[in-house]
């Protein structure tokens, strides 16, 4: 993701709105805050890293400065142009919108302190794992009366669903918790397999024995077919959940930590060797329909499933990492030796004897070294850390709570200019000695500008149907009476969280503007759209910046209308901001 240090636009209260003609008005009161922050801004390249440095005992180590900290990028030392310490990177409680206007800005939106998400995953864990869960969330919770730690409750199931946005309330935490229910499978099962094209009774043993053996052939490959079918939907499934945590998490200030309470991650991070390029990977990756399902194995097919999506997974990951988003995976199998592998798997299949058992522990303790090993990476790649086989759920919740006391952010500008989609190996270096420091390991150097393929209208569809804002691209909204039966909303965007295309001297912006309206039910009655794409000289484009994009949008208020929704999207990265609230507000 990319930033800067802007000036924050800010709208005051009682602020009027003075339309012009024309989608991109510029006039509008500001008041500025000169803050030590680090926000989104898509025509930078810088990257930042936090950095949680402790002593060997784990204690947080304070008091470091710029100086202190070396940074390379691809063994290659990198010049520190923003640094923030722990203390510094205290902020105050969020400040609410003004009457009448909504507002996702990161003051108005961001918890006080670093923002944790604790994420029940009933989508890869079966229902013990997500009682357990449960449980060990609620007992933590209890334990949060002084804390004053913000935290946010998020469920993985069909997808990502927000349970309770971010409070420092034990009590509100805990009625949140108590709200999720565990479940079982929430995937449709595949249509059964086909009737055996030979029919039993022939007359003859050995034809009878034919179609018997075809019958088991074809449960077989049902079976096996069944397993590749569930892990590709729960891997799809698990990468729009990433996304949509870099969507709600990305425009909010420094470090941001989440928990992810999971049985199973049903991906591979790859490649391993990061030096390996596109076109190498595409050459080791298994290609869907390459082979008969029918003649491989379900720990075969459940292998080559992992490993699908290669694209995707990077885009997911590079997004949680360049968004500052700590992954801290928790594994909620615990304390799982090989005798619990036998168990687990016995409590996964039908044969339970002899070769069959055997078999099946085996793939099952395949599967748990594989999910492990995902952990591990997604944790290396985004700064987190991973807790796994033990049986304290709220130790590894309190982890992540303590690393935002450790954690300096450090940030720079790449001497390597060439955004190529290839990964850069990060390294981190504190002068002190007996310091231990933790960071993310690399990024992809990815132009999501160059993404020419991408329909990032169906990225604005899910925001506009979650329950939470989206922060990447940051602003303010107010409605206004129109004639009867419309409304005239009126956007006022942080141009600062949009990207400028360079035009000959002038500065190109595209973006795309969306109002629905929804009933009580949650039902999309209408949506309108508005599209700015223009071109600017450089004095228009500094008010732009200066005074924010002011844009009006005009639309029909359907009977039984009760929710307005609102988004904001940068066509040229994909960025989005959304918000939601009571039509008239």
């Amino acid at each position: 993701m990319l930033h800067s240090l802007p000036v924050r636009t800010v709208l005051s209260v009682g602020l009027v709105l003075n339309l012009v003609v024309g989608p991109t008005a510029l006039t509008a009161q500001q008041t500025s805050d000169e803050v030590p922050s680090i926000t989104i801004r898509a025509t930078t390249r810088l990257v930042v890293v936090d950095a949680v440095v402790t002593d060997k005992s784990g204690q947080p180590v304070t008091g470091l400065k710029a100086e202190d900290f070396t940074i390379e990028e691809n063994g290659k030392k990198q010049k520190v142009t923003v640094f923030t310490s722990p203390e510094l990177a205290k902020k105050t409680a969020p400040v609410p919108a003004p009457p009448g206007v909504l507002s996702n800005h990161p003051e108005n939106v961001s918890p006080a302190g670093p923002p944790t998400v604790l994420m029940i995953d009933a989508l890869n864990s079966p229902f013990k794992e997500q009682a357990y869960a449960r449980a060990e969330m609620l007992k933590y919770a209890a334990e949060q009366n002084q804390s004053g730690q913000s935290i946010a409750v998020v469920a993985l199931t069909d997808r990502l669903h927000v349970l309770q946005q971010f409070t420092s309330d034990p009590h509100v935490l805990l009625t949140a918790i108590k709200n999720f229910k565990p479940q079982g499978q929430i995937l449709q099962p595949m249509p059964p397999p086909a009737e055996s094209s030979i029919p039993i009774d022939m007359g003859g043993a050995g034809q009878a024995a034919l179609a018997i053996a075809e019958a088991q052939q074809q449960v077989a490959s049902f079976a096996n077919l069944q397993i590749g079918y569930d892990l590709e939907r729960r891997t799809l499934i698990t990468i729009d959940a990433m996304r949509s945590l870099t969507r709600m998490l990305g425009g909010l200030q420094g470090r941001k930590n989440v928990v992810w309470l999971t049985a199973d991650l049903p991906f591979d991070l790859i490649p391993e060797d990061r030096s390996v390029s596109d076109a190498e990977l595409a050459t080791l990756l298994p290609v869907n329909g390459s082979q008969a399902p029918s003649v491989r194995g379900a720990g075969a097919i459940a292998t080559e499933e992992r490993q699908l999506h290669a694209q995707e997974i990077k885009g997911a990951e590079s997004g949680l990492a360049s968004a500052n988003i700590a992954v801290y995976p928790v594994d909620l199998r615990g304390l799982f030796g090989g005798g619990m592998v036998a168990a687990y798997s016995a409590g996964h299949n039908n044969d339970l004897h002899g070769a069959g058992l055997a078999n099946a522990a085996l793939g099952q303790s395949r599967i748990l070294i594989n999910s492990q090993g995902t952990m591990r990476e997604i944790a290396a790649e985004t700064g987190g850390k991973t807790y796994m086989n033990q049986n304290e759920i709220k130790l590894g919740v309190s982890l992540a709570a303590a690393d935002g006391k450790a954690s300096y952010a450090i940030g720079y500008y790449p001497e390597n200019k060439k955004w190529d989609g290839k990964y850069r190996s990060i390294k981190v270096k504190v002068a002190h000695r007996d310091t231990e420091v933790r960071y993310r390991k690399g990024y992809f150097a990815v132009d999501s500008s160059s993404e020419k393929t991408i329909n990032y209208e169906q990225n604005v569809a899910a925001v506009l149907t979650f329950n939470a804002p989206a922060t990447e691209v940051s602003f303010m909204a107010q409605t206004k009476p129109a004639q009867p039966g419309k409304v005239r909303v009126v956007f006022l965007v942080d141009a600062h969280t949009l990207s400028a295309e360079d035009a000959g001297g002038s500065k190109k912006m595209n973006v795309n503007l969306y109002a629905s309206l929804f009933d009580s039910s949650g039902k999309n009655l209408t949506t309108r759209s508005i599209k700015v794409d223009r071109t600017f000289d450089v004095g228009t484009y500094q008010q732009i910046l200066d005074h924010g994009m002011m844009v009006p949008l005009d639309l029909d208020v359907p009977a039984g209308t009760k929710e307005l929704r609102l988004a904001v999207l940068d066509n040229r990265t994909g960025f989005i901001g959304s918000v939601s609230g009571p039509l008239g507000q």
